[in-house]
């Protein structure tokens, strides 16, 4: 039996796919093709906030859990300096992309995260489909199911319920859903019906026509 995948591959692709439409909504704000108020100002700077933590989670585990993991389990075939380098260059980026936020919040002016929001989603894009290709075929190969699960605990642990679930159901495919639904039971439907309204709602005032629902 092979680790399952997918909860990982998934929670990649909504990083990329909310990064980048936070990028264009920046540009869209920045060059007038929408507007925004203090309120929804203030809700798209907690959603970055929310994403820019997700994100610095998600690569500290991968440093702190999975790394390990992966030199225990697959040993000299293994380098991970690039994608660690990786990591150590997105830190200060999404710290800036916090700073960046709180201002925006306050000022409306969305021109730096314009920028700051492009690179990083190209930044993701390029490190995301360079980990998949190296270490997904690794991880199928040599690492048990249970360290694999052990890693995926260690990644949900410090997430966001409310926000992950909806996002999963969002960007996952329907046959990926369904196969996350067989392995979840009954308690992954409950939950989403719980937080689905919550998270179309955030949403729509996030990203106004940018909105994917």
């Amino acid at each position: 039996m092979n680790p399952e995948l997918l909860g990982f591959q998934i929670t990649h692709r909504a990083m990329r796919a909310d990064t980048r439409r936070l990028a264009d909504l920046m540009t869209q704000l920045t060059e007038g093709r929408q507007v925004t108020d203090p309120a929804r100002a203030r809700a798209i700077a907690e959603f970055i906030t929310i994403l820019s933590q997700g994100i610095h989670h998600h690569h500290t585990m991968e440093d702190e859990v999975l790394w390990p993991v992966l030199e225990r389990s697959a040993g000299v075939e293994l380098d991970l300096r690039d994608l660690s380098d990786d990591h150590a260059d997105l830190d200060p980026l999404l710290a800036e992309i916090n700073g960046q936020a709180a201002a925006f919040a306050s000022t409306g002016d969305a021109s730096a995260l314009a920028k700051s929001l492009t690179r990083l989603a190209d930044m993701l894009d390029e490190h995301i489909t360079e980990e998949e290709r190296l270490l997904f075929p690794i991880i199928k190969k040599y690492v048990s199911v249970a360290d694999w699960e052990m890693v995926e605990t260690a990644v949900r642990k410090g997430g966001n319920v409310k926000i992950d679930l909806p996002r999963i159901e969002q960007y996952a495919r329907p046959d990926e859903l369904a196969r996350l639904r067989k392995l979840a039971g009954p308690m992954l439907t409950l939950m989403l019906s719980l937080f689905r309204r919550g998270h179309r709602r955030r949403q729509r005032l996030v990203f106004g026509p940018l909105a994917d629902l």
